[in-house]
């Protein structure tokens, strides 16, 4: 395992845990806050500029469900629309004892495929003030690639960036120059692992339910291999793979056998393939008793970490890269730099007109 140096400024709560708020309140500058709605979580970060990153502030993550149902029946159900309503309304009660300048909150997969998906955001709407905007799969890449880009090696020439998410995959082909990451190709596959899990079922806590969801994924990955070529690329080196997911920072959680999830532990370490492997395969031999006891796991996340195993699974098959750096960090963080960014271009417009 070789460790990456994380920014600091991006240090989160751990994934899957609410993070108490900063007692002291004391900020180098105004809040901003960014909510990201998915179809298995709903999450908040809020942070205050620091440096080129954030100093977070507070951060809130819960399992909602909300794509439940979704790849059967094309909408949204009403428990889950409940469920999430619940967790916003909590992120809403957390933002009124917090001056925030900014909020910005984003949609995804459940919304983007749901027929019921705009209704579903008025609703939201009105019961808790929040006015989401349902992004693009290519906005998703660039907010994922946004957050990551600080644990991109700076001698590499090409990165394979991925986020294994509730309803889809993102994936960004990036070329690095200099260190400094262009995105040069992204598609976003209809498979995450709620998808994957309400298909499944128990089938895939089986081999050959298994093997056939690695076997699924495969065939909807070759297209981007079609038009990329990554696997001639990673033989010719100079290619790295960076995967953002609850199912890849569990992964390494595993691999360094952790008592329980620390992301300081996880966010940037560099994992060898056969490491990623053997925790893989660990996970596959817990079953699902063992999966539910494990500190990385848990009871809330049994039904979805074989369905992420199987699309990480698919993706080192097809492209199997010597090493996959692991990032706990996603489109909360790319949001807030935006926010931050694009408030430090105001401000400065504003200095300047004065002048």
């Amino acid at each position: 395992m070789i460790p990456v140096q994380a920014t600091p400024e991006l240090d989160t709560a751990a994934h899957c845990n609410e993070a108490r708020p900063d007692q002291s309140r004391r900020t180098l500058g105004p809040a901003f806050a960014a909510l990201d709605l998915g179809t298995n979580n709903c999450r908040m970060l809020v942070g205050t500029p620091s440096g080129d990153g954030f100093r977070v502030l507070d951060s809130f993550s819960r399992i909602v469900r909300l794509g439940e149902g979704l790849h059967s029946t094309g909408c949204l159900n009403e428990a889950a629309m409940d469920r999430a309503i619940c967790a916003l309304r909590a992120c809403a009660a957390r933002l009124a004892r917090r001056p925030v300048r900014q909020v910005r909150a984003i949609a995804t997969e459940a919304c983007r495929r749901a027929t019921n998906g705009g209704e579903f955001l008025r609703r939201v709407k009105e019961e808790t003030g929040f006015d989401f905007g349902v992004i693009t799969s290519r906005e998703e890449a660039e907010l994922a690639l946004e957050s990551c880009s600080p644990l991109l090696p700076c001698d590499g020439r090409r990165a394979l960036l991925f986020d294994i998410g509730g309803g889809s995959t993102e994936l960004a082909w990036v070329r690095l120059t200099d260190g400094r990451p262009e995105l040069i190709g992204y598609d976003s596959l209809p498979v995450g692992v709620v998808t994957l899990a309400e298909r499944w079922g128990d089938a895939g806590f089986n081999a050959e339910g298994f093997e056939t969801m690695v076997a699924d994924v495969v065939e909807r990955l070759r297209a981007f291999e079609k038009v990329h070529c990554i696997a001639r690329e990673i033989r010719e080196g100079g290619v790295r793979l960076l995967g953002t997911s609850g199912t890849v920072t569990t992964l390494a959680g595993v691999a360094l056998n952790l008592e329980r999830y620390r992301r300081i532990a996880v966010d940037g370490v560099e994992l060898c393939s056969q490491e990623a492997a053997d925790a893989l395969s660990h996970l596959r031999a817990l079953g699902r008793e063992g999966l539910m006891q494990h500190p990385c796991v848990g009871p809330d996340r049994v039904e979805f970490v074989l369905p992420g195993c199987a699309v990480f699974a698919a993706i080192t098959r097809l492209w199997p890269a010597p090493h996959v750096i692991v990032a706990d960090r996603g489109l909360r963080e790319g949001v807030l730099l935006r926010l931050i960014r694009a408030d430090r271009t105001r401000q400065g417009r504003r200095r300047d007109g004065c002048r």
